[in-house]
């Protein structure tokens, strides 16, 4: 297997820039992942947060997660169980309106660093989608405006731990599915490994490393790019030693912003009559993808397709 694309973003800036650019083309091409370095978010306050995540798990979660799975899920069970993950979780919003003073639990040392780490992924987000408007020929900006909707993007992190497990060929640490939403930036353990993409019909290993973020393309950038760049699969493996620390952080469109293919894409393709994917509201994309989350993603597009008619896209009315 190939190597795992890698981006060292100091080599935007200087002669290059254009073999980095075609990197990141062929990621987003071909992986719908990749790995970032030098991405400018400060390695001390990257260390506080896996120190303060780690910390608020063992003095917080830890005893829940045992008593709530641990204790119950793999009682007397024989065959794989495909109904529920070996993880444990909690949900930061920070756009368009925060909710880290109200999650309980949180100590304020905590919330702070995690209000600064959060204004450092988004400016990353949004900086990682001028880039791809670049290599796709699109003008600056245009995949943030089209992420806007009214009020602006919905971002926020999933924190998760996935503590060690006794029978990890029983039970997935999270379970194959695409992402629904825009562009995922991962703060992973350097240590404990797990995530993996398919590519082609192969399960291969996203390589931990230090101070890295893990970049995936969501099902919304497939549909922006018609198809041309795509939402890949992947799951995390339960590991018998071990507990492995995942901040996934999702820069997603608006509620009601309207996503659909861009236009200067379908000029450029249209020789080749490649078929079209929809055109719908995000929110109602998301409320699908909220029970079929674990199924293929493909049948959630042709559900689009067929509630398409009921789209509009005038200017979306405020309250």
């Amino acid at each position: 297997m190939e190597n795992f694309p890698v981006i060292n973003m100091k080599n935007l800036n200087g002669d290059k820039r254009a073999s980095t650019m075609d990197i990141i083309k062929d990621a987003c091409e071909n992986w719908g992942f990749f790995e970032l370095v030098n991405h400018g978010i400060p390695h001390e306050m990257m260390d506080t947060v896996e120190r303060l995540t780690k910390g608020h798990y063992k003095k917080c979660m830890e005893q829940r997660f045992k008593e709530l799975v641990a204790s119950k899920a793999l009682e007397g069970v024989q065959a794989e169980i495909t109904d529920m993950d070996w993880e444990s979780t909690f949900f930061l919003r920070h756009l368009p309106v925060s909710n880290i003073s109200q999650v309980p639990d949180l100590d304020d040392e905590y919330r702070t660093i995690m209000k600064e780490f959060a204004v450092r992924l988004e400016k990353l987000a949004e900086e990682l989608l001028d880039l791809l408007c670049e290599n796709l020929g699109l003008e600056k900006g245009y995949l943030k405006k089209a992420f806007y909707g009214s009020k602006g993007p919905n971002f926020g992190t999933k924190v998760s731990n996935y503590p060690p497990c006794p029978k990890p060929e029983l039970i997935k640490g999270l379970r194959p599915h695409t992402d629904a939403g825009g562009v995922i930036l991962l703060f992973q353990d350097d240590k404990v490994s797990g995530l993996q993409l398919l590519k082609g019909d192969q399960w291969v290993d996203v390589p931990p490393m230090k101070h890295s973020i893990v970049v995936n393309l969501g099902d919304q950038l497939e549909v922006i790019t018609n198809g041309k760049y795509k939402s890949v699969l992947h799951r995390v493996i339960a590991q018998t030693d071990g507990n492995r620390m995942s901040l996934a952080s999702f820069y997603n469109p608006g509620n009601d912003a309207v996503i659909y293919p861009a236009p200067a894409l379908l000029e450029k393709e249209a020789e080749e009559r490649k078929e079209v994917y929809p055109k719908f509201v995000f929110d109602d994309y998301m409320k699908l993808y909220a029970g079929l989350k674990f199924q293929a993603k493909e049948p959630r597009f042709e559900l689009m397709k067929n509630m398409e008619a009921n789209v509009t896209m005038g200017p979306i009315a405020t309250a």
